[in-house]
Parts: C-alpha cells; structure tokens; sequence
C-alpha cells in the first residue's frame, strides 16, 4: 500500500486531475488530502464533488483547510465572511450556482466531517496548518489553530538546525511525531515551487491558489508530482492574488 499525500487545491480542478493522473492510483492506496479544497479558481464546487465521488472508489482522508470552514458557513448560514469573499468566496459562491439544493446539502455533510487532523500508524501526523501545544494536537485547546496556525513552520524557518533532537532546546511540537505534513502556508511565498522539507516537517502547499501548482506526494518515498501552473489550467482568469 502507498500513502499520497496532496496539497492545496483552491477549486483547480483540472490541476488536480492532472496529479491523481502522474500518481497513477492503484486499489489499495490511501490518499490524505490537506485541506482547501474550495476558493480561488472557477472549479471549487466541482471540486468537492470530484472528491466525494474519488471516496467512493479509494481510500481517501480529507483534512479540514480554513477555506473550507469559511465555506461550510456560508453553505450551513449563508454568512459570506467579507475576508473569504475577496480571497476566493466570490469564485466559490458562482461555482455552485449549477449546483442544486441536495447537492448543495451533500457538501455541506462533506464539510462538517472533514477531521482537522490525522495520525496514520506509522506516527505521521497530517494537518492543514499547525498546532501549539508542546504535549501534541492531542492536547491542543484552540482547535481551530489545526486550520489557521502558522507559527509552526515559521520556527521551522528561523530555528537553529544544529540543535540535536534530544537537546533540551529542540522544538518539542517537533518531538511527538515521526514527520509532519502540512499546507496553508504557499511555498511560492519562499520562492520555491516545491515542497519544502525542514528538519521532519514538510510543508506541500506549492501555491495553487496563486500561480502555483498542486502537489501530490509518495509519503514513503518523498517523490512527488504536480500540476501545471493553475493560470496556464485557467488562462481567463485570476486566482486570488
């Protein structure tokens, strides 16, 4: 069995097919999606269709993006939140304008049981952003850092990398879990259209909301695949900017 994990989408439904088709997804795989999976290009709701059908066939764990809680509002309330209207909402809410009401209901379900993390057997933990706590996600007590945490990776970016691992001094987030898989944070910000890979964390948000690619990646092997570059996917429009 091969563990694919698979970065921001942000509604590029093309660029996602693009990957699953380089992954070359075989019957017995799992595939851990990281979140955000909705606003930015014109696809969003197609989207999440493409991968509630995609559960049917695989084995898929669909981790819970701080887009797709902005989402899951406005399909629950119809609150549009003005941040998630300018960064995407506006592309999403037309999305599923050719959406029907039990279609509509059906990704509201897939969205209120998204999980906002997972730990795999081989303590590997998955989560869209980040967490806090020094004793792990276990014992976090803001849950909605799992989705809106940054402060993760940026230690990663300024600690001192010769610390050993059993020094008092290393990050004790750090010590819980084999390796740590991450999004949210685009690694286009770096100016890297790559994962990134610091000490055992890896981030895979390779910046498809932007004018970067989605990324798809072997866990046990560390080879991965991506997509196109999302504007060159949708010449005729934007992205969030």
């Amino acid at each position: 069995m091969r563990t694919f994990a698979i970065g921001d989408i942000h509604g590029g439904l093309k660029a996602l097919i693009q990957v699953l088709n380089k992954l070359e997804i075989k019957e017995g795989d799992k595939i851990i999606f990281m979140g955000d999976y909705v606003d930015g290009w014109s696809e969003s709701a197609q989207v999440v269709q493409f991968l509630i059908n995609l559960s049917e066939k695989f084995d898929c764990v669909f981790i819970k993006g701080n887009h797709d809680v902005w989402c899951e509002d406005w399909l629950k309330r119809g609150d549009v939140n003005p941040s998630w209207y300018m960064h995407g909402g506006k592309e999403t809410m037309e999305s599923y304008e050719v959406f029907s009401t039990e279609e509509r209901e059906q990704h509201l379900n897939f969205f209120e049981n998204l999980p906002l993390y997972h730990l795999d057997d081989n303590n590997r933990l998955f989560l869209h952003a980040g967490f806090t706590s020094l004793h792990g996600v276990e014992k976090e007590k803001f849950p909605e850092l799992f989705y809106l945490d940054r402060s993760l990776w940026e230690m990663l970016l300024v600690m001192d990398r010769s610390i050993p691992q059993d020094s008092i001094f290393y990050p004790k987030r750090l010590q819980h879990y084999k390796e740590i898989y991450i999004g949210h944070t685009p690694t286009t910000n770096y100016d890297e259209s790559s994962p990134i890979n610091i000490e055992s964390v890896w981030n895979i948000d390779t910046g498809a909301a932007f004018k970067g690619k989605v990324t798809g990646m072997n866990i046990d092997t560390k080879a991965y695949f991506q997509s196109d570059n999302l504007p060159s996917l949708y010449p005729d429009e934007k992205g969030r900017n």
